[in-house]
């Protein structure tokens, strides 16, 4: 009876130690994803850190200077004004494809309507900027209230923009020199100033701004937790006495306005008003996002992550431009980050449910 209870109890130590393990391991890994799942912008964060420690190491003080790292973000304020912008849209489960358009319409509203009309650029910069939330309150109204896609709503809707974009601007660029000389109000988040040995634009600063403001809204606001509701579940969201197509119409307005604000940037940053500027920033925008681990499937993302993948383009495009690498080697590493990214989020929703 003796050897029978020491070997059951033998047996049982060993079982409980081998649970025990079992528990261990299972809560290392819960743990992880509950840290994914929670802070969103965690994995675009660690990917960020990582390239610019790669980049330092292989570049050394010509990756790690003040004016270097800078360099990075004034490449990437406007496709991370246009992102932020984007991530709303995603966050609610839609797309914006007509982002880029919207940019670029609206500051062509702001270059005709100071040079073509007379307007003081103060007025012409307003207007550019109604332009820009009109065109973005359409889409929610449509997605909204006419309940059709997302996707060809924006699809649609970028086509029509960027022909009227071309028609109203009769493909005429309004060059730097005139508006330097008439109206520098334009140009005005282009303008650079220094600090120590860093250089920054009111693009820059903008785009920091924004993105505080958009993440401090999106967390602590009932519009903000209306956004992720509404994303997550729209039929649960309108049960629980949310007003889904108020929300939506508020989310693509709102994109409009800040579109506008990129379009505004966008005059600084290349210095002209062009008609045929600014044709890729559908897709860096979505990339960003993307990388910056907002789900497509909507309710899920932060708008710190999607400024954190901004970043990380920036990051690749200037180190491997350093380094003498092809610029196709930028894109190929993108592409896998994205496929990556995805990834990820359908293993954070696998393990969730």
């Amino acid at each position: 009876m003796s050897g029978t209870d020491d070997y059951e109890g033998a047996a049982s130590g060993a079982s409980s130690d081998v649970a025990a393990f079992d528990e261990d391991d299972k809560g290392l890994i819960g743990k992880f994803h509950h840290a994914l799942h929670t802070t969103p912008a965690l994995v675009p964060l660690i990917v960020l850190v990582a390239a610019i420690i790669v980049f330092g190491l292989l570049l050394g003080s010509r990756f790690f200077s003040p004016f270097a790292l800078t360099l990075i973000l004034q490449q990437v304020q406007i496709v991370g004004i246009v992102a932020a912008a984007q991530s709303l849209v995603i966050l609610t489960a839609g797309i914006d494809l007509s982002v880029g358009a919207i940019a670029v319409i609206s500051s062509v509203v702001m270059g005709q309507f100071t040079f073509r009309y007379g307007l003081p650029p103060s007025v012409a910069v307003a207007c550019g900027l109604m332009a820009g939330t009109a065109i973005g309150y359409l889409n929610g109204w449509l997605v909204a209230v006419m309940k059709l896609p997302p996707f060809i709503v924006t699809l649609g809707m970028w086509q029509i923009v960027l022909a009227a974009n071309f028609l109203y601007s009769a493909n005429e660029t309004i060059r730097s020199q005139e508006i330097a000389a008439e109206a520098p109000l334009l140009q005005l988040l282009g303008a650079k100033f220094s600090v120590g040995g860093a250089v920054f634009t009111f693009g820059v600063v903008f785009l920091v701004l924004l993105v505080l403001v958009l993440a401090y809204v999106l967390k602590h606001t009932a519009w903000g937790r209306h956004v992720y509701a509404v994303g997550d579940d729209p039929e649960a969201a309108e049960l629980s006495g949310v007003n889904v197509k108020a929300t939506l119409i508020s989310v693509y307005a709102l994109a409009g306005l800040i579109c506008a604000f990129a379009g505004w940037a966008l005059i600084g940053r290349i210095g002209s008003v062009s008609p045929t500027s600014g044709q890729l920033l559908n897709i860096e925008s979505i990339t960003a996002v993307v990388i910056g681990g907002i789900s497509l499937f909507g309710g899920r993302g932060s708008i710190l992550g999607t400024f954190f993948g901004a970043l990380i383009v920036g990051v690749f495009t200037l180190g491997l431009r350093l380094l003498g690498a092809d610029a196709q080697w930028t894109f190929l590493l993108i592409g896998v980050l994205i496929i990556a990214a995805v990834a990820v989020d359908q293993w954070i929703r696998k393990v969730a449910a």
